[in-house]
């Protein structure tokens, strides 16, 4: 409604502001830049969000707001090559595209940012030039010359709706508008104006209850669902047929031309005669054959899942998941393939960051420097160590150097170059690691040889308490709980661990692994570490039960001493199914008759005396632990084997990004946020961390929003009145809780969208990300402001902490600073202290690489010391600056090509560097070349490979194993090969050969493979 209450210019305006753009057409390479600037596309570096673009010499990549994916534009000239669709996940194009339509984010053109013409623009006043105002209505802008067909969905409730947004937008422009802006009407249409557009219109008004009185033709339909069979054909073939007998019409929708054949079997096989709501080219031929002249039944292919029935009107259509289950189709993501992560490392590096070199240890890097060396020129990276000791890093040995990523606010003394105390270090957490990897297989091999109870495959309950699930699942929960049902099903007791950030759907996870418990007759234990989350969960629980004979209780606080004691009697009698509770469900006076599965909520929390106590309950019961602090997955994969873990990493569809702003403290900006909020029915969070002052914070609070209901919550309340305040909010009995940071970390409320957090520069960035992830938890888009003295100089380090938050305030952040932090602390929780302090020593980068190794040992794979092959060929290994002209993005294409270690990781970044950036030159070509040769190298273990002048030396390592037969067969296969005494394969270069072609041959007939 609010979109149609603007007044908008004519429509050829709109078309002039979009751009499309086809294969041959001609546009000219700066005027399309330009363009994109002036429609409200943001230059980024790499596109990946719509509404932005990335110029890299002819190639422009752009994510126009109403597109499925982004589109890669290739110019030659000024025409333009191809157009081509691709992923923002991996950055690679998909397929190519006829054409593209480039919609405007902005309703008027105006220069770009930084450009000659900004300089001298000067905006209208609020919104455009204010010289006259729009005169088309939004249902004007149709091309369409026919009349629009508008549809008014709930007139009644139309109208207070435009009521309340005019006076909004009214107010809102009184407080804001200049002295000299024109009326508001000159932006909106009043009441009378939008009724006269509507009467050029042909209208229907849709209605549940037939309240509005005018005088149009009335019209009245009564409608059902569809019964869903699940898969129970018997029954569905009963349902048709009867509803045939009676006269009725039956519509069976299929999603696919395949589903369609097998409901065509299903006909025939039942003898229901059925017409075909398909032309017989787009059907199977024998399911075209089949189909009669004329029946009641009609089978066609339509894209809903969910069907409807008109008892009156005798029509009932099924969708497509009423007969077989089916889950919705989604776009599923596409499988993580390395060069996913191509552009991860280093993405944020900046001179004055530290960085972990494999053999020098802690350093800072400096930036990037030319140097020429020997007639040839290259990309060095410059790090300082102690003593202000100085080390160049060949950009084409990547491989050696990792970021330094640990919690915030730790500062690591830099190494000493050519010192011991890195390789020290080095070893004492190598020998640790294999201790704790050692007790991890240890415990991991006793759970797999313990009894437990092995639950049955899902029945038709379970199916039914599945489909009853509101939203659509994503694809890290579908498969969280795929591998939970595995372990249910198995006779060895489950101990799993889900992993995943507040609000992504662990709770529905740990409800399917209920529900198949309690379906097979067994008792549920729901463990939290808190009061208020015991009774979320509890309402919860009910709610998603209701529809199913299963007694859920609550154990806890809330609870008097007589209805504990009358729930404890029933648990011990088997008459309770769930019970939820907080360590109160830990006391040695809990009997269950048959307990069959454990879930621990946020299990960190809980007291060393409390964690033993769980660890007894675990022996022969499925236990799964859910956790709200997000852990690296890198971390989760190298603890494969050692621990069975599940991440949640996907947002739940529709959820918005939470739109962050650091301002100065003031009291319109609090007044306007609370008000804004409350508009659309939400709750708001204001966080203030200092006890002192937090009652005259509220009455402030009060004082200028007075309709607010304001509560107030901190941690030296006691515990009763503070779950009081707790609950309040979340019954949405208060409009604004004002708390310190105590808010609760698993608490969900889905209608509380914007948070205000006082003093902001004195949080650590967290904290700032915790708490900015209290809102945001449902498909509105939620709020963040960071405020600040309006008269302090923040410090450098709080500057940047609230510079991050801001910069990556979209969805799934991921290591990108602000969530980074919450992960290594994740990661400190589930290793433990001791670990965390060895992931502070050596950096987490190289702490999972040695733990890989550790855990590579422990299951008896063969793992060869560490050796690094010197490369010594002649050939310009670089990537020139006009090829990629970003010193970050430069970086980290050396870090991913560093790490090619086969042929067909060669031609993957191949690929993707000529589809990202062109046509490459041959000094890249070369540097693809020299990474597989270190590759091949390293393998052998040879120490050096060096050329001089036609001739190349091969110098092995003493360690070398090489198959004497493979290097007689090198020696006899090429002219000038020999080997000397000293072990050194000489090799002569022929004239014209290519040296690393030739040098290649050599190295893989070393291997056997020549």
């Amino acid at each position: 409604m609010a979109a149609a209450l603007w007044r908008y210019q004519d429509p050829y305006v709109y078309l002039t502001l979009a751009q499309i753009l086809a294969k041959d057409s001609e546009v000219s390479h700066e005027a399309l830049i330009k363009h994109l600037g002036s429609i409200g596309y943001a230059r980024t570096e790499m596109v990946d969000l719509p509404g932005q673009f990335a110029v890299r010499g002819g190639i422009v990549d752009v994510f126009s707001p109403e597109a499925l994916r982004p589109v890669r534009i290739e110019l030659l000239g000024d025409t333009v090559e191809s157009v081509r669709e691709f992923d923002p996940r991996t950055q690679r194009s998909i397929a190519p595209v006829n054409k593209t339509t480039i919609l405007p984010l902005a309703e008027w053109s105006v220069p770009a940012p930084g450009s000659r013409e900004a300089e001298d623009w000067e905006p209208g006043r609020w919104l455009g030039e204010t010289s006259e105002a729009g005169g088309s209505a939004l249902l004007e802008l149709a091309e369409s010359s026919l009349k629009p067909i508008v549809f008014l969905d709930e007139p009644l409730a139309l109208r207070e709706a435009a009521k309340t947004l005019r006076e909004a937008a009214t107010e809102n422009y009184e407080r804001h508008g200049h002295a000299n802006s024109p009326e508001v009407s000159h932006y909106f249409w009043n009441e009378q104006d939008w009724e006269r557009a509507l009467v050029k219109t042909s209208r229907t008004e849709l209605e549940q209850l037939n309240l509005a009185q005018n005088g149009g033709q009335r019209f009245e339909l009564s409608s059902r669902p569809s019964t869903r069979f699940h898969g129970d054909v018997v029954a569905c073939v009963g349902d048709v047929k009867s509803q045939l007998a009676s006269g009725g019409t039956v519509y069976l929708t299929a999603a696919s031309l395949g589903e369609l054949e097998r409901y065509a079997d299903i006909c025939r096989e039942y003898e229901v005669p059925y017409v075909l709501g398909e032309t017989e080219e787009a059907a199977a031929g024998y399911t075209a054959e089949s189909a009669t002249e004329s029946a009641a039944l009609v089978l066609v292919r339509a894209p809903f899942a969910q069907g409807v029935s008109f008892p009156e009107a005798k029509v009932t259509i099924y969708g497509n998941a009423d007969l077989f289950d089916v889950t919705p189709s989604v776009e599923r993501p596409s499988r993580k393939i390395r060069t996913s992560g191509f552009f991860a490392d280093f993405a944020e590096l900046k001179p004055g960051d530290y960085v972990v070199h494999v053999d020098h240890g802690i350093g800072q890097f400096e930036g990037l420097r030319l140097i020429e060396s020997e007639g040839r020129r290259g990309e060095f990276m410059l790090l300082r160590y102690a003593d202000d000791a100085r080390l160049y890093v060949p950009l084409e040995r990547m491989d050696l150097v990792q970021s330094y990523r640990v919690v915030e606010g730790t500062e690591p003394a830099l190494d000493k170059l050519g010192g011991t105390a890195w390789a020290t270090r080095k070893t004492r957490v190598r020998k640790s690691l294999e201790d704790m990897a050692d007790q991890l297989l240890a415990l991991y091999a006793e759970r797999k040889t313990a009894t437990g109870f092995a639950f049955s495959p899902d029945g038709a309950w379970q199916r039914e308490f599945e489909d009853a699930f509101e939203f659509e699942e994503t694809a890290d929960q579908r498969t969280a709980i795929a591998d939970i049902k595995k372990d249910l099903e198995k006779p060895t007791p489950m101990d799993r661990l889900l992993c995943g950030d507040v609000g992504y759907g662990k709770t529905e996870v740990a409800m399917r692994a209920a529900f198949k418990a309690v379906a097979d007759g067994k008792q549920i234990a729901v463990l939290t570490p808190t009061t208020v989350l015991a009774f979320q969960h509890f309402e919860t629980f009910k709610k998603r039960f209701a529809a199913f004979p299963t007694r859920i209780e609550m154990l806890s606080r809330f609870r008097t001493a007589a209805e504990q004691k009358i729930i404890l009697a029933d648990l011990e009698a088997g008459k309770v199914d769930i019970v939820i509770g907080t360590h109160r469900l830990l006391s040695k006076d809990i009997k269950f008759q048959d307990l069959g599965l454990l879930v621990v909520d946020e299990e960190q929390r809980f007291g060393v005396a409390h964690k033993e106590r769980l660890k007894e309950m675990r022996k022969n019961v499925h236990a799964l632990a859910l956790s709200a602090t997000p852990i690296p997955r890198t971390l989760h994969m190298s603890l494969v084997g050692l621990r069975d873990m599940s991440l949640i990493e996907t947002p739940p569809r529709d959820r918005l990004a939470i739109q962050t702003s650091v301002a100065p403290f003031s009291e319109e900006l609090v007044k306007r946020a609370i008000e804004n909020e409350m508009a659309r029915d939400g709750q708001v969070y204001f966080i203030h961390n200092r006890v002192e002052s937090i009652y005259s914070l509220a009455s402030l609070v009060g004082k200028l929003v007075p309709k607010a209901r304001v509560v107030v919550g901190h941690g030296q309340m006691g515990e009763k009145d503070l779950e009081a305040v707790m609950l309040k909010f979340i019954r949405d009995e208060a409009d604004v809780l004002v708390a310190t940071t105590i808010v609760e970390n698993g608490l969900d409320i889905p209608r509380a969208n914007t948070i205000l957090i006082n003093r902001a520069d004195r949080l650590g960035l967290a904290e700032l990300y915790q708490l900015r992830g209290r809102v945001g938890r449902s498909h509105h888009r939620a709020y963040a402001y960071l405020l600040v003295p309006t008269e302090k100089i923040l410090s450098d380090i709080a500057r940047k902490r609230l510079a991050a938050m801001k910069e990556f305030s979209e969805l799934g952040a991921g290591f990108r600073i602000a969530a980074l932090d919450l992960e290594l602390r994740g990661a400190g929780n589930l290793l433990g202290r001791q670990q965390h302090g060895h992931i502070e020593s050596i950096g987490f980068d190289l702490y999972v690489q040695m733990l890989e190794g550790a855990v590579a040992k422990l299951k008896g794979e063969e793992s060869m010391p560490e050796l690094r092959t010197t490369l010594s060929l002649g050939m310009d290994v670089r990537i020139p600056q006009e090829y990629i002209p970003s010193e970050n993005l430069r970086l980290r294409t050396y870090k991913r090509i560093s790490t090619i270690a086969t042929e067909a990781e060669k031609q993957d970044v191949h690929k993707e560097l000529e589809d990202r950036f062109g046509a490459m030159p041959k000094s890249v070509e070369n540097l693809l070349e020299y990474a597989m040769l270190k590759s091949i190298s390293e393998k052998l273990r040879i120490a050096s490979v060096e050329r001089q002048g036609t001739r190349v030396a091969l110098r092995f390592h003493p360690e070398t194993q090489l198959d004497p037969a493979a290097v007689v067969k090198v020696v006899r296969s090429r002219k000038g090969i020999k080997l000397d005494p000293s072990g050194v394969l000489w090799m002569e270069l022929q004239r014209g050969e290519s040296v690393p072609g030739a040098l290649r041959n050599v190295l893989l007939g070393l291997r056997g493979e020549g």
